[in-house]
């Protein structure tokens, strides 16, 4: 055994069953220590400067402050921890956002004890640690085609100009078409975006700077 000082570790989720059950397995191993425990973000972000844990366990779907924003708030106040995302959830976007938040690592709570007690370890070290569902999630967002991608130059120039406010038959006028011409565009920007109205495609064009 070293002399090092144990791994201090914060647990953060709604469901005192979880974390009575996290403390459990903390005390199995003697080279983590629990410091303390929070019911949900807000509660975290505030507990995180007495604390002073090296890692926390933070749950992502949380109701109120979710666990991704809580990240991001304790990585602010305290970048010095090293948050992992335990969750139930293997969603894309929920692994997304608990990486951009700053987490280390990304677990299911099906992961067995050992696993868990590695990733803090490494947490604390500074490595990383993802499940590998969180993983393919990663590689499923970076392969997947841009939103938009299949529109043609016709159907770029009609968007633009729905952002615009104009209506179809405006955009006809416009672009000096048939109405018909301008209403089978519109269609098949609807679909291609996937969306089923006028107002979510031009929603969706602007925050995805779809049309300049």
């Amino acid at each position: 055994m070293t002399d090092k000082p144990p791994v201090r570790v914060m647990l953060v989720d709604d469901h005192a069953v979880v974390r009575s059950g996290l403390g459990a397995f903390l005390l199995a191993f003697d080279d983590l220590e629990l410091v303390g425990e929070a019911s949900g973000g807000a509660e975290a972000v505030r507990k995180c400067p007495e604390l002073k844990p090296d890692v926390v366990l933070m749950d992502l779907v949380m109701p109120e402050m979710d666990g991704a924003a809580a990240t991001r708030a304790i990585r602010q106040v305290c970048p010095r921890v090293q948050v992992i995302a335990l969750t139930s959830f293997k969603e894309d976007d929920l692994v997304q956002g608990a990486l951009k938040a700053g987490a280390i690592g990304y677990l299911l709570k099906n992961v067995t004890a050992d696993q868990l007690a590695d990733a803090i370890r490494a947490a604390k070290a500074g490595r990383p640690t993802l499940a590998p569902e969180a993983a393919q999630a990663l590689i499923h967002t970076a392969t997947r085609p841009a939103i938009g991608h299949d529109l043609t130059d016709r159907e770029r120039e009609v968007l633009a100009l729905m952002v615009e406010g104009l209506n179809n038959p405006d955009i006809a006028d416009k672009l000096i078409v048939s109405r018909s011409t301008v209403k089978f565009h519109v269609s098949s920007i609807l679909s291609k975006l996937g969306v089923a109205s006028r107002t979510e495609a031009v929603a969706l064009a602007v925050q995805n700077k779809l049309v300049h």
